[in-house]
């Protein structure tokens, strides 16, 4: 395709969606599924318009994936509706940890004992689709700040969570396949790729969040009132935070969601704190009319809420533009009963098994658990995982079946979980004991 036909393509797409937008809302499908068949019909499985090939194109599809990830990721974040706690917390923790795990021994097992590969192989595969996806999953995530819905919050705070917690997974893989240096004994991946590069990822994207919430309301308040571009702010988070977290060699996405976490929930003390202040002073003037009149609470517009809109609008965008070269890489024969097989053992043993497991013990109701164990929605994520391990030197052959696998996972994520969203969260949504948090 030209790059005529291709801006046509896109900004026709673009048209359709925004105008047929309340209808859609409307249709048993998801925007996804529409963008998919899309680009099934124009790729080589119909029309062959165009060919996009992730094996020679890597390079490009990593920065094309993973920017798109670092946008949902700092836009799941500043949703969050509650602060960071271990007794709210522990269920995404849980499933982004203990559940994670599960997953990936699950599918290196199947993929070893029926599909025959080895386990170097396995492990990387299974650490490759094992992540929830913060970009396609928006129909099961938290909508807007104020949503409280637990089984949201579980699965939007998962899926950040996780997009980073597979990294040391990855890495895992790559070191059994001889990629990368595991250590003597495994240290190296224990004590550098597990602990140091997850504890220190978190601690950098929060200590980067807590520092531009207090500089922004500051800047904001008395005697400053600066106007702040809430959009570059964002954006600028996020660059910064990936920048030092990579640098520093931890996990640059869970530093990136643990910024927006923490920028948000501090805005959200500083201003409860200024709120009560004022509240204390009116009461104690209401007690001693004769003292001077409290000043006005001021409470300035926050740097998390201004940058969210921009941030979706990214994130939109760059699905359209992800999903129609999915499509695009799919042939006729690039099905095959191996990856068939291995998407259904995924999405009907592997994840409910590992929610079920990791959730034991906790209160959560059996009814989130059954829908948190069905919505493991995969997409983005796991193909920046692909490209990622095969720009470190993964064998042309091997690359290409793990190419072939995920692509088939992915597209069968968005048609399985497109299709049965909308009826479930109607189902759920319609239950009188829904939980909030």
């Amino acid at each position: 395709m030209s790059n005529a036909l291709w801006f046509m393509l896109v900004g026709g797409l673009l048209l359709v969606m925004g105008l047929m937008s309340s209808v859609l809302k409307r249709s048993p499908v998801t925007v996804a599924m529409i963008y998919l068949a899309v680009g099934l019909l124009v790729g080589p499985t119909v029309l062959d318009l165009f060919h996009f090939n992730p094996l020679k194109e890597s390079a490009l599809l990593e920065v094309l994936t993973e920017a798109a990830v670092l946008i949902s990721l700092f836009s799941a974040g500043v949703k969050m509706p509650v602060p960071f706690s271990l007794p709210r917390w522990r269920v995404p923790i849980l499933l982004a940890t203990v559940s994670m795990a599960i997953t990936v021994a699950l599918v290196a097992a199947f993929t070893h004992y029926a599909l025959g590969m080895p386990w170097g192989a396995g492990v990387l595969l299974g650490a490759i689709i094992a992540p929830t996806d913060p970009v396609l999953a928006t129909d099961v995530q938290v909508r807007h700040p104020g949503d409280r819905d637990q089984l949201r919050f579980t699965l939007t705070s998962e899926a950040g969570m996780n997009d980073g917690s597979a990294f040391p997974f990855v890495m895992l893989g790559l070191g059994l396949l001889g990629l990368h240096d595991l250590g003597d004994f495994g240290l190296n991946w224990v004590l550098l790729d597990a602990a140091w590069a997850t504890a220190g990822g978190v601690a950098i994207g929060i200590g980067a969040g807590v520092a531009l919430a207090r500089l922004g309301w500051t800047l904001r308040r008395d005697p400053y009132k600066h106007e702040l571009m809430d959009d570059f702010l964002g954006l600028g988070l996020i660059g910064v935070v990936y920048g030092i977290a990579s640098l520093a060699h931890t996990w640059g996405f869970l530093a990136v969601f643990f910024a927006a976490v923490a920028l948000r929930q501090t805005e959200l003390k500083l201003a409860q704190a200024a709120q009560a202040s004022f509240d204390a002073c009116r009461s104690a003037q209401r007690a001693r009319p004769d003292e001077d009149a409290c000043p006005d609470p001021d409470l300035p517009p926050t740097v998390s809420e201004g940058s969210l809109v921009f941030k979706e609008h990214l994130e939109r965008l760059s699905t359209v533009v992800l999903i129609l070269l999915i499509g695009g890489t799919l042939f006729a024969d690039s099905w095959s009963w191996g990856a068939v097989g291995l998407a259904l053992f995924l999405f009907g043993v592997a994840r409910p098994v590992s929610v079920i497991v990791g959730l034991a013990g906790t209160r959560t109701r059996w009814r989130i658990r059954a829908l948190a164990g069905w919505f493991g929605v995969r997409g983005i994520g796991s193909l920046y995982y692909l490209v990622y391990a095969i720009e470190q030197g993964l064998p042309e052959p091997l690359a290409l079946e793990l190419t072939q696998m995920n692509l088939i996972v992915v597209t069968l994520s968005i048609v399985l979980h497109g299709i049965s969203v909308k009826p479930l969260m109607d189902r759920f949504w319609r239950r009188p004991a829904q939980s909030t948090l």
